[in-house]
């Protein structure tokens, strides 16, 4: 589950961060920035594209590969999953629009994504256990919303976990999405 954690996230971060930025280069951002359109709706019109690709990357990663490649089978909800899922995407997908925000080529938005996801996929507990990092390491492991989803996917896929026991894991994410995004 936590492999699928970091698919999703790395499709929906690095696609996101280098689309806005595809904009910017090809000088079609002045174009957008005259149209009568609020800035809400293009920010909506460029994450939910985005959004509905996660959804379906995460889609093929759960059915299409754990369940009949490896033969496995979510305990928990399903619909418990897909609605921290959406969450999540736009915790991530407002990641990767902060970070095409400031970047000015397509070459530094992966470049920055890049250094940023590789902190969040080695402090996420992915490859080594949260509770044996050093003090300083658990504080940045906390900072990073691939720790949750991973958290969440093992404890809904594997052990059958219910909304009351993924509900801290839930408003950190969506502290997330709102930070990223606003």
């Amino acid at each position: 589950p936590g492999i699928l954690a970091l698919l999703v996230t790395m499709v929906g971060s690095f696609m996101c961060s280098l689309n806005i930025v595809k904009e910017k280069e090809i000088g079609t951002m002045e174009q957008v920035n005259v149209t009568p359109i609020k800035k809400y709706q293009f920010i909506l019109g460029k994450l939910i594209p985005f959004w509905i690709i996660g959804i379906f990357v995460f889609s093929v990663g759960l059915f299409g590969i754990a369940w009949l490649v490896y033969g496995i089978v979510p305990v928990g909800n399903l619909w418990l999953l897909y609605g921290y899922l959406l969450v999540y995407l736009m915790a991530v997908l407002g990641l990767g629009l902060l970070i095409s925000t400031y970047a000015d080529t397509q070459q530094q938005a992966m470049s920055i994504t890049f250094f940023v996801m590789m902190i969040f996929i080695l402090m996420s507990g992915l490859f080594t256990p949260i509770d044996g990092m050093p003090g300083w390491a658990y504080v940045i492991s906390q900072m990073s919303p691939i720790t949750y989803f991973i958290e969440v996917l093992r404890m809904v896929v594997l052990k059958g976990s219910t909304f009351n026991d993924i509900t801290h894991q839930f408003i950190v994410t969506a502290g997330f999405a709102i930070l990223f995004n606003s």
